[in-house]
């Protein structure tokens, strides 16, 4: 009966994820266009922290109760979901457009930080305070070179219809971030109840439903956007979500408490490091991620879940 219950509840918070997902695009969309901000920063920015809430209440909750696996393991994880599976996922459905200044700047800082984490995971088994610090000084120096891309209109754009008041899309972004949160969180109780019940390992359940529920979001966002034709959001929201999953996120974890590092996710930042360069590789001259490409991020995400089940 038990199992029958959290069945119940996983399909409710697909169904909250996906309504939630879809306000939360026109919402962004229609506040972007009114402003004349671009649809990129907008994705990089807003849409990547809204969408990224999740990750941050897993983790820091994680920090407090000295739980590495979580902490370390959801955001790893959920970054290369991010690039594997949604981006993947979004292409299939439809070519994705990558702005300039993806290609050059923000996708190849994603890997820098990336890298980053690693090492100051490495070295001394956790992230501790300073090197907190340290994330959170990068973290604010994103936000000011958003800032920056937005003024200089150095950030594309494209001309969308707003229809409705401010209000109203003020409303659509509220609801839409809270129906995705809330959404997020019954999907990850009850994906997370179901693995244990079927047996399923503590890091398995950490690097692959755990780190997917909280990628729900992006996930939703991103097919939402892809549909829609607002490319700069799909493609922005993936990338901005993992650099504000590790500078805000494993950065805010640090200032509480030192973020306990294990070996066996060195491996899991190169792959997420992988991800990124083949992300890069297939946009880097026609600045799209067509079809073929994201199929073949999907078959890169099947091999290594299949790494997981066998380790």
């Amino acid at each position: 009966m038990d199992v029958l219950v959290q069945v119940l509840l996983l399909a409710l918070g697909f169904v909250m994820l996906v309504k939630g997902a879809d306000w939360f695009v026109d919402g962004a969309s229609g506040i972007a266009d009114r402003f004349g901000i671009p649809q990129l920063v907008i994705g990089l920015t807003i849409v990547a922290m809204g969408t990224s809430a999740p990750e941050a209440a897993v983790s820091i909750t994680a920090a407090l109760k000295g739980t590495a696996d979580i902490a370390i393991g959801n955001v790893v994880g959920s970054n290369i979901m991010n690039v594997l599976i949604i981006l993947g996922l979004a292409a299939a459905i439809t070519p994705i457009a990558v702005a300039k200044s993806t290609v050059r700047y923000e996708i190849p800082f994603m890997l820098v930080i990336t890298l980053l984490l690693m090492g100051f995971g490495h070295m001394g088994g956790s992230v501790n305070l300073w090197e907190g610090i340290v994330l959170w000084v990068l973290f604010i120096s994103y936000l000011l070179y958003m800032l920056w891309l937005a003024k200089t209109g150095q950030a594309e754009s494209e001309e969308i219809e707003v229809k409705g008041s401010l209000w109203k899309m003020l409303l659509l972004v509220i609801v839409g971030l809270v129906l995705i949160v809330w959404g997020s969180d019954v999907t990850v109780d009850a994906a997370t109840r179901l693995a244990k019940a079927f047996g399923v390992s503590d890091r398995f359940i950490g690097l692959t439903i755990v780190a997917l529920g909280t990628s729900l979001p992006e996930l939703f966002t991103s097919v939402m956007a892809a549909r829609k034709g607002k490319a700069d959001i799909a493609i922005g929201n993936i990338v901005g979500s993992n650099i504000f999953n590790i500078l805000f996120v494993i950065g805010s974890s640090a200032l509480i408490i030192p973020v306990t590092f294990v070996s066996s996710f060195v491996i899991d930042c190169l792959v997420s490091v992988a991800a990124g360069v083949l992300l890069w590789l297939f946009v880097f001259r026609r600045q799209k991620l067509t079809r073929a490409g994201g199929i073949t991020m999907l078959a890169c995400y099947a091999a290594y879940f299949i790494y997981l089940l066998c380790v």
